[in-house]
């Protein structure tokens, strides 16, 4: 039942279905497509929290900017 050419297709087929569904289905078969890349889009970016950098990236450019607009309202 399952060799590798039907296996390829199924895969084939998934992609397709999950991919582009919505955009050539009939309207239940669209919806169920639509919902299911939803799903798996969610899934995978929960997967990954959000990145917070530990230092300050940009903490030494914005105290050179402060002590700059010190030094031009001295003048």
């Amino acid at each position: 039942m399952f060799n590798k050419g039907n296996f390829g297709l199924l895969i084939v087929l998934l992609l397709v279905f999950i991919g582009f569904g919505d955009s050539f289905l009939p309207k239940p078969l669209s919806t169920a497509s639509f919902q299911t890349r939803t799903t798996i889009n969610n899934f995978v970016v929960g997967m990954f929290p959000t990145w917070e950098p530990k230092t300050k990236p940009y903490e030494r450019t914005e105290s050179a900017l402060e002590e700059a607009q010190k030094g031009r309202k001295a003048n």
